[in-house]
């Protein structure tokens, strides 16, 4: 379906920049939109994070919030880049780790449980999903806890990495800062005597396994989420701003393929113009209605 064709009686109404909808009405409407599309390719983004204690990046008019992560050619390419980014990681990524799945994940749990989850993509990297009991879950940008070698693939646990960074400065202990959904931290210092742990097997460069801004998700991840899209009834988007192509990828290819979307989100998103049904409302409440109107 475009913006232009003519909507059938028993879809949403287009959706318009307003404000936020009543969480009742939402929820009615959303369960109405899993009714007529039980079977959904799920899209989640920062938004769903939030009330776990994870910020998000954007506001709810799509704006960044602080400034832009790091870039990957950055950190491969500069040693000052790298010190800065594990410097300030010492602050995010306990954050990360500390936190639990809230509402929202619980319930998008239970959507699987009842069958209307093909597949849930998620952009973010803090694994609550799988925590909250979801099973059917892809990680477009990859995973906050492990950390690989980009010269000979070892793989670990991020808190060993975390361990040896603490233990090697002990100097930046003291510091606090706002910290950033992936594990960064908006922490300003000197961060040219800070020691980098490098890959135990072979000194290599060790990095989050996360795909960072600038990088390429690997096309294996695209194509399961896009068989899924295909196998799928509709595209539901929950969470997020659609800023980042990676994920805003899956609503053009909806839309080549004739699939209803809707996305329940708190501002507006890159494919507002896009969608069948909008709702601007409280995400966690919204779910737990629409569950039990199911």
């Amino acid at each position: 379906m475009t913006p232009s064709t003519p909507i059938p009686a028993t879809s949403a109404p287009a959706p318009t920049q307003q404000a936020p909808t009543a969480v009742e009405e939402a929820a009615e409407r959303l369960a109405g939109f899993i009714h007529r599309h039980p079977r959904l390719l799920i899209l989640t983004g920062a938004g769903v994070s939030t009330d776990s204690g994870i910020p998000d990046y954007r506001d709810q008019q799509g704006a960044w919030k602080r400034k832009q992560p790091v870039q990957h050619q950055d950190f491969m390419g500069s040693a000052a880049t790298r010190q800065r980014y594990w410097g300030r990681s010492l602050i995010g990524w306990p954050v990360i780790r500390n936190s639990r799945p809230n509402p929202a994940h619980r319930y998008l749990a239970e959507l699987e449980l009842r069958q209307h989850t093909e597949l849930l993509v998620t952009q973010n990297v803090d694994r609550l999903h799988q925590r909250a009991g979801s099973e059917r879950v892809l990680d477009l940008h990859g995973r906050a806890d492990q950390v690989v070698c980009m010269a000979c693939g070892y793989r670990c646990d991020r808190q060993e990495v975390h361990d040896r960074c603490f233990s090697l400065n002990p100097a930046f202990q003291q510091y606090q800062a706002a910290t950033a959904p992936d594990g960064d931290a908006d922490l300003e210092a000197d961060f040219s005597n800070f020691h980098v742990a490098d890959c135990p097997d072979c000194g290599g460069i060790l990095k989050p396994d996360v795909v960072f801004f600038g990088d390429n998700v690997p096309k294996d991840r695209v194509q399961q989420a896009l068989d899924a899209l295909q196998a799928s009834d509709a595209l539901l988007v929950i969470g997020s701003s659609l800023m980042v192509y990676s994920g805003f990828r899956f609503c053009r290819y909806a839309q080549q393929w004739h699939k209803p979307m809707a996305a329940l989100n708190l501002g507006r998103t890159r494919a507002d113009d896009l969608l069948d049904l909008k709702l601007n409302a409280r995400i966690a409440e919204t779910l737990r209605i629409a569950l039990a109107r199911l």
